[in-house]
């Protein structure tokens, strides 16, 4: 019972992963596909790219670690972690980020006046 339990999680967070990847293939053919008319569209793009790269990052970061049962755990936090993920590469965005936004906006408001 607990195999196919640990089986059925496993596909879970595979099927949430593919679907995160499309969603983020989506996102990034929106940033350049012309749509964006004002600076402000340009920076908040500028933005959401890095929140995605950091979310990706953190993502392999956490693949590793492993749930603790005594203080959560379990299912839920596996399912859940993707969520927190995203939440955090928001915040880390909103903080700052890496830099990564500033380029973006630079490139897309570059590749507008050209």
């Amino acid at each position: 019972m607990a195999d196919s339990s640990t089986a059925l999680m496993a596909q879970a967070q595979a099927s949430a992963q593919n679907g995160a990847q499309n969603n983020i293939s989506a996102r990034v053919n929106s940033l350049t596909d012309g749509h964006i008319k004002s600076k402000e569209e340009a920076i908040k793009s500028g933005k959401e790219f890095e929140s995605m790269f950091l979310g990706q990052m953190l993502n392999h970061m956490f693949s590793g670690i492993e749930t603790n049962e005594m203080f959560g755990g379990g299912h839920g936090e596996t399912m859940m972690r993707s969520m927190l993920v995203e939440q955090y590469a928001q915040e880390m965005t909103r903080a700052g980020g890496i830099g990564i936004a500033d380029a973006v906006t630079r490139e897309i408001l570059k590749i507008q006046e050209g």
